[in-house]
């Protein structure tokens, strides 16, 4: 069989030995301890499944596996080193590819930033910044949606309307009050960057790069695409991201998202209606869940393979960033659908954690 193009990275642990006085003391570094990759650099310090106790005999599978199923891009860390890096499909490292919903995570993150630095409140309505009449609303209901609510899909506007994506005040018509349902509606999350753009008193795009982008060595950038602006970017800026949210908003030693409190609010159950989201972001391990374009409740956590610690950005066409706190893991997998051409979650979710297990059990 042809051997897949992938790599694996093997990074060797070393240990130093400082002389005093007739006296050796070995200092042994914390293998534990977070890395962080430098800015405007392509160095990444590696582990090895060697080093990390894993089964071998369990990566050509799992790489044979990702790239049957349209994968372009398939990176694994931990303790954030690298330790799997794989590129199929036509792409390599240097490719840009699309976020999609998975880039909700990054504009939860920047309102958290904008929140901090005085710039608004998530409790304040959302018409604030927005300006009245942005919706098809009374201005009494209108004032009564709140930043909070777009955050949390609970606007209560109508998810029943020709067009959802539509952010035309002609396509949002009330159905319920605020917080009274949750659903899926993409036309409520895309203001929220006008909602930043108007707090700031600045574009959203040039916040986003100065606030976050820049300082942890992202690249990419938003393109507007009818009522969205998707982002692109390569495999490894996601996974940076992935890794600041690893270490709950500090890069390194420096506070991205200097907000605990928003941090923690952003990254567990955020409503009663869907107890497997956030602030935009999924969560795994709940009793409950409720999926994109589904009024339905389903019993049981969101991907039963994985840790139930697990927090995720999920995007149309299995775009995946799984972070996993309790074992330090950041994996990212991009490119086309797996099977489902769904807005998030999919069942190539729990797919791929069992495959994914068989490698780090």
């Amino acid at each position: 069989m042809k051997k897949l193009p992938y790599f694996i990275f093997i990074a060797v642990i070393s240990f130093y030995n400082c002389s005093s006085n007739n006296d050796t003391t070995e200092i042994i570094p914390d293998a534990d301890a977070l890395y962080f990759p430098p800015n405007n650099s392509d160095t990444w310090e590696t582990s090895t499944v060697a080093e990390l106790g894993w089964n071998a005999s369990e990566i050509q599978p799992l790489l044979s596996y990702v790239e049957s199923k349209g994968t372009k891009a398939f990176l694994i860390l931990k303790n954030g080193k690298m330790v799997l890096e794989w590129y199929g499909n036509g792409t390599d490292a240097d490719s840009n590819l699309p976020w999609n919903s998975a880039a909700k995570t990054l504009v939860a993150f920047t309102t958290g930033i904008a929140q901090k630095e005085g710039y608004l409140n998530i409790n304040e309505p959302s018409n604030k910044y927005l300006g009245k009449g942005w919706t098809n609303l009374t201005t009494q209901q209108e004032d009564n949606i709140k930043i909070w609510n777009h955050l949390t899909m609970t606007t209560g506007l109508d998810y029943t309307v020709t067009n959802n994506n539509c952010s035309d005040p002609e396509c949002l018509i009330y159905k319920g009050e605020p917080g009274s349902f949750w659903y899926y509606h993409n036309a409520t999350y895309t203001t929220i960057h006008n909602i930043v753009a108007g707090a700031v008193g600045n574009d959203f795009d040039s916040f986003f790069n100065a606030k976050l982008k820049n300082k942890i060595g992202m690249q990419g950038s938003w393109i507007p695409f009818g009522y969205f602006k998707l982002y692109f970017s390569n495999a490894r800026s996601m996974a940076r991201f992935g890794l600041l949210n690893l270490n709950k908003g500090v890069w390194n030693d420096t506070a991205i998202l200097d907000d605990s409190d928003y941090f923690n609010a952003m990254t567990n159950t955020s409503q009663n209606h869907n107890r497997a989201y956030g602030y935009l972001w999924w969560l795994n391990g709940k009793d409950s869940y409720r999926g994109p374009g589904l009024t339905q409740e389903f019993q049981g956590k969101l991907i039963e393979n994985a840790p139930d610690d697990l927090i995720a950005g999920l995007g149309k066409n299995d775009q995946k960033m799984y972070v996993v706190p309790s074992q330090k893991l950041v994996i990212i997998r991009m490119g086309d659908d797996a099977g489902e051409s769904l807005l998030g979650p999919s069942s190539f979710d729990n797919e791929l954690w069992a495959e994914i297990n068989k490698l780090i059990d």
